[in-house]
């Protein structure tokens, strides 16, 4: 019970179409099953009511509710909703991110919608989130922001917006942490590497035309650690450390989880 008593916004609690759990959807549970009470967001309110459901058939308590992060107006009243029921927001978690179903493309390639609607998709819609979310933080002088960037932000990775939003991540969360540090608020961000997830496997699958299983066994080759790609249960469990008391004295940290891959990129 490492987050008994907090409370936690996770954006993008839902999940795409497809095999397996994506990781908003694992940190929810997690989240719930470690004490949290969680507000469950996603463009899909159907999707974050599964969600929600199945926190609680844990026993855990999870609400739903409909945002859209492209929309700025949403998160807010999110923001809103969390604060009317709990009181407090102790942890907010920014998991949205979008690249081929956006229309993400190379450089030679890319449109200025496509580049615009990852942006502000991956971005801009975590910067809004927060925005909405420090000044109750602030206030409560305490808080844990957790960010999802990618290992593509420091690798070779093919397609633009996604690259260049994910490196922006970083160095928004860095900026977060120093100029919130004296409230006694942290942030941090997860890179996930390849991980077998509805948006990164499924996605690809029906974008290619190709099986789901050679998809899968492709990235799986590419992972120096057991030749396996990760699953949403590592980005989770490395996002409930980040928002717990154990990481107190953590802020500003880009944390990978990629079973090794940066360490062979060097």
């Amino acid at each position: 019970m490492r987050l008994e008593g907090k409370i936690a916004i996770i954006v993008g609690a839902g999940q795409s179409p497809g095999e397996g759990m994506g990781n908003g959807r694992a940190t929810a549970l997690r989240f719930a099953r470690e004490g949290a009470r969680v507000l469950a967001l996603d463009r899909n309110l159907a999707s974050a009511e599964e969600t929600a459901a199945m926190a609680r058939r844990e026993g855990g308590e999870c609400v739903a509710f409909e945002a859209d992060v492209a929309k700025e107006h949403t998160l807010k009243a999110a923001v809103a909703t969390a604060e009317q029921r709990w009181g407090r927001i102790d942890i907010l978690h920014n998991n949205v991110g979008v690249s081929i179903a956006g229309g993400d493309a190379s450089p030679l390639e890319i449109t200025e919608d496509a580049f615009d609607r990852v942006s502000a998709i991956n971005l801009r819609g975590t910067i809004m989130a927060c925005k909405h979310v420090l000044p109750l933080m602030r206030r409560q002088r305490s808080g844990a922001i957790i960010n999802i960037s990618s290992v593509a932000a420091w690798a070779d990775y093919p397609l633009v917006a996604y690259k260049a939003t994910k490196a922006g991540m970083i160095a928004y969360t860095q900026q977060l942490a120093i100029q919130n540090a004296a409230f006694g608020i942290r942030a941090n961000v997860i890179l996930p590497g390849l991980m077998e997830t509805p948006m990164a496997v499924d996605t690809r699958a029906r974008a290619s035309g190709r099986p789901r299983a050679e998809v899968a066994a492709e990235r799986d080759a590419k992972v120096p650690l057991r030749h396996r790609m990760g699953t949403a249960w590592d980005v989770a469990n490395a996002a409930l450390f980040l928002a717990s008391d154990e990481a107190s004295f953590i802020t500003g940290v880009a944390l990978p989880v990629d079973g090794g891959a940066l360490v062979r990129i060097g």
